[in-house]
């Protein structure tokens, strides 16, 4: 799997990229779902929220089944 963050779409051009694996709680599906994610795509994550976040995503395509 490539390094690239599933909510913000950032990917490593040279060297790394700073993507953690990470759990978080999808209160609407009642579920745990796992990311990886950058520090910026936390930011956005704690900004405009999982759910919101995770929609703008899918639109834009960065998500993978």
């Amino acid at each position: 799997m490539s390094k690239i963050c599933q909510i913000t779409g950032k990917r490593a051009m040279v060297g790394n990229v700073n993507l953690f694996k990470k759990k978080f709680y999808w209160v609407e599906e009642d579920c745990w779902i796992s990311l990886n994610i950058s520090a910026s795509g936390l930011r956005t994550v704690n900004k405009i929220g999982l759910d919101a976040a995770l929609k703008q995503a899918a639109e834009k395509g960065y998500l993978n089944a």
